[in-house]
């Protein structure tokens, strides 16, 4: 497992301790984000799909692929900072550029998606593998599909606008008890992609959420009848912080204004399900969930 580090939140200067999570690779072998302790932490002030990830290279098997990009909150103001990481050490010849904190700002991948060995650069659902290089001033380029010069383009179309992951057709269970709900989210997030949803032991208390896990995901599902709030939402995205995932919510009775509002905010995909165990999206995010996949 990674040491804790030291990280001082520039707002109130106090020291947080951190350990970046260690993520599988899929060789098997164990990979976590080299943080740049040398680097300030970048204060977040606004978040993004596209910020959210960053690229590690296996030092096992050279693979690379996205992973969430590290980040802490301040356990005394509540302040969030991105750490830094080493950019990526191109191969001999290499011409792309690692994913510092520089270079997030384009590529966008799910957690665990990944590519194919050497500089190629990882896969990602929607667009073919391209070679991570350029700045994020060649988006345009980017989406053009190659560089005036030739070479691959460094950045890949965004989900919101590149093909839809094809996939069966989601089968719905019919949901009449808490646990019929919970094993409908869970079935949801694994025909999106994620992988090993683990549920809860035991059986699901009707008056209280339920969470869900899987690497790079935190999901919680709301079985009561009354609208999940703003309290639920910014709690599942917290947990999905501290776990360096993706946060997803699940709700059986909608949500009150001021969580869907919260949630466009910072980017948490929203779901509602009816009885007929058919899971519906209810924001941006979750549109662009379903379109990408994990």
């Amino acid at each position: 497992m990674a040491e804790a580090v030291p990280v001082r939140c520039p707002a109130c200067l106090r020291e947080n301790g951190y350990t970046a999570p260690v993520f599988p690779c899929a060789c098997g072998s164990p990979v976590n984000p080299p943080l740049d302790l040398s680097a300030p932490p970048l204060l977040l002030t606004h978040r993004t799909w596209s910020d959210s990830w960053v690229t590690v290279r296996c030092t096992a098997c050279g693979r690379e692929s996205e992973w969430p990009h590290p980040e802490v909150g301040c356990g005394s103001c509540g302040t969030v900072v991105r750490l830094p990481v080493h950019p990526l050490e191109q191969p001999e010849g290499g011409t792309g550029r690692g994913a510092g904190p520089e270079a997030t700002a384009g590529p966008v991948g799910p957690a665990g998606s990944a590519g194919p060995a050497g500089p190629a650069g990882s896969g990602r659902a929607g667009g073919p593998a391209d070679q991570r290089g350029g700045a994020a001033g060649d988006a345009a380029a980017g989406a053009a599909g190659a560089r005036p010069d030739g070479d691959p383009a460094p950045i890949p179309l965004p989900p919101t606008t590149a093909a839809a992951v094809p996939r069966p057709a989601f089968r719905p269970v019919t949901i009449r008890t808490a646990r019929d709900a919970v094993a409908t989210a869970a079935l949801y997030l694994r025909w999106l992609g994620f992988q090993d949803v683990r549920q809860p032991d035991g059986r699901p208390i009707p008056s209280a959420a339920v969470d869900l896990r899987a690497p790079g995901l935190v999901a919680q599902v709301d079985p009561t009848t009354a609208p999940a709030g703003l309290r639920a939402v910014e709690c599942v995205w917290l947990n999905g912080l501290t776990a360096s995932a993706t946060s997803v919510y699940f709700s059986l009775a909608g949500y009150t204004e001021d969580a869907r509002s919260r949630a466009d905010e910072l980017g948490i995909p929203l779901f509602v399900m009816d009885l007929t165990g058919m899971p519906q999206p209810v924001n941006d995010p979750a549109d662009a969930l379903v379109g990408s996949g994990a």
